[in-house]
């Protein structure tokens, strides 16, 4: 790999360009040059180039590199809807290896309900999902925005701050708490619990080696261990652990599983929401059209959220495993081959959707994005993180004339989070 330098971390092969690509470079690369699994294109930005590149010359794309071995990168709105809605033919159990590129190995692999297929999914799906259900969203509604307003108004101005931090994380770090019925005082755990579950030590260093991040989710599951044994001698309540100590298909989970399920209701309650807070005040600045519009006309907020939704993509990927021979985008996938869904790059496919690279808050079917995935797997908590980043924009709206971003954003290192850890702003006033 001509364009490529090696470095070796803790036994790992990982990729670092040289350089940043732009699309000139993209488009000149050797196809079977082409790796979308590095992480260096996602935290520089450049990965939609790469992308746009597969889509147009080899949109079920073979890769094999030192980290992950072989893999197929799915990237067209129709592939991945074929392989997401698939559940007979591609598998996401755990047994199989679950949602990320990664093989880990059979002992250390956590078992959640994302990465089991049916029934026993969907046994554990509905344990959880009445707290998303439209009542009880209602029934939260006001104090989201209660809680929406006091972050906002506290926020300083004429002076730069980070939003992520004051907003984004500050807004579903309580969220978590209260869906949880977490401890508040403790509750920046959760996010820091969010933050190692998706990393990867060699590479972004939140923490130093695989063996402290299992001592961190580790000292998870000791804090939520004691509030299960609380919750199942207590009469059920309408907390994420009191559902699932008191459920029949969740409450004789093993310790490894229980993590899992922790790990897949903190992160999917976390990164989706608070990095699209973050992405829409960017896609609003990159677009000031945009918000002159919404701000002739406030109800196109309903239009805007999805729109942000699908704009930052803020999970890119999924991982399914052919349980069967199947032939995909007139390509043959084999028993037993790893097949990665890219929803990044399907939400920029230019044959799904109108201008796909534009940030467009009133488009006709602005719910047409992969974002949330498709099929028995669909994000089970969509409706509150749509609520949550709609009420955010109503109360934005009715204090500040705008917003001002004062530099690029800061990225996660990641192909699994689209995550933004900075975002200097000022609210001038």
């Amino acid at each position: 790999m001509s364009e490529l330098i090696t470095a070796t971390e803790a036994n790992t092969q990982i990729f670092m360009p040289k350089r940043d690509f732009g699309r000139a470079e993209a488009f000149s690369l050797p196809i079977d040059e082409i790796d979308v699994s590095n992480p260096y294109w996602f935290q520089n930005d450049t990965i939609e180039h790469f992308f746009e590149r597969l889509r147009r010359d080899d949109p079920v794309h073979y890769t094999r590199n030192e980290r992950y071995g072989g893999f197929w990168s799915v990237t067209k709105y129709k592939d991945i809807m074929q392989v997401d809605t698939s559940h007979g033919v591609y598998s996401s159990d755990w047994s199989q290896g679950g949602i990320a590129i990664f093989d880990a190995p059979m002992g250390e692999r956590l078992q959640m309900f994302i990465a089991m297929d049916q029934p026993k999914h969907d046994e554990q799906r509905k344990t959880v999902s009445p707290i998303v259900a439209p009542g009880n969203l209602a029934n939260m509604e006001a104090s989201i925005r209660e809680r929406t307003c006091k972050v906002l108004d506290s926020l300083p101005r004429n002076q730069e701050f980070n939003w992520v931090e004051k907003v984004s994380v500050e807004l579903t770090t309580m969220m978590l708490a209260t869906l949880f019925d977490f401890p508040f005082e403790d509750r920046k755990l959760l996010t820091w619990w969010s933050d190692v579950a998706t990393s990867v030590p060699e590479l972004d260093k939140i923490v130093e080696s695989q063996e402290a991040r299992m001592q961190e989710l580790g000292k998870m599951l000791a804090y939520f261990t004691k509030l299960w044994n609380e919750r199942v001698n207590a009469p059920p309540k309408t907390d994420l652990i009191s559902m699932l100590a008191h459920n029949p298909a969740t409450r004789d989970m093993g310790p490894r599983e229980f993590m899992g399920n922790l790990i897949l209701l903190i992160v999917g309650g976390n990164d989706t929401t608070r990095n699209s807070m973050s992405g829409g005040l960017l896609a609003m600045s990159r677009y000031p059209e945009e918000w002159a519009k919404l701000r002739a006309n406030p109800k196109l907020v309903d239009s805007m959220v999805p729109e942000i939704i699908r704009w930052q993509t803020p999970l890119p990927m999924m991982r399914r495993t052919a349980l069967a021979d199947a032939e995909l985008g007139g390509k043959q996938i084999k028993k037993g081959d790893k097949v990665i869904m890219w929803y990044l790059s399907g939400n920029r496919d230019e044959e799904a959707i109108d201008r796909p690279n534009d940030f467009i808050i009133d488009r006709a079917r602005p719910r047409q994005h992969l974002s949330f995935g498709f099929g028995i797997h669909r994000c089970v908590g969509n409706r509150l993180a749509e609520m949550q980043i709609k009420i955010l924009w109503e109360e934005i709206l009715k204090r500040f004339e705008t917003i001002e971003v004062l530099g690029e954003p800061k990225r996660t290192l990641s192909t699994f989070v689209r995550g933004i850890t900075h975002l200097p702003v000022r609210i001038p006033g």
